[in-house]
């Protein structure tokens, strides 16, 4: 259980940490041609959430075959595993924009 939850932990912060480094590091390219950098930071969580989720998880292909492997040959515990990876991706991505989207309200 400890390599699983090490995993959920991995596969989490990675996704956050794709949401606020694109984010963030990416607004540069606003400040280099004028323009407003939290208006392009904001586009830039929107646009790269569902890439963050697909990174951190190391490809849909891997996923998207435990799952239907799992699900064919009633292995439920796999199946399991990989819906809670991908919500781990889903949920770290989401407080990434979370923040960007806080970070980028204030003025």
């Amino acid at each position: 259980m400890e390599r699983f939850s090490a995993k959920l932990l991995f596969i989490f912060f990675t996704a956050l940490g794709l949401m606020l480094g694109g984010s963030i590091i990416g607004s540069l390219s606003a400040l280099l041609t004028g323009h407003g950098p939290q208006r392009v930071m904001l586009k830039l969580a929107r646009e790269i959430k569902i890439w963050a989720i697909v990174a951190a998880i190391g490809g849909t292909f891997d996923s998207l075959h435990i799952l239907e492997s799992g699900i064919l040959e009633g292995e439920v515990r796999a199946v399991a595993k990989q819906l809670l990876f991908i919500l781990g991706a889903f949920t770290g991505a989401h407080l990434g924009y979370i923040i960007i989207s806080a970070l980028g309200s204030h003025q």
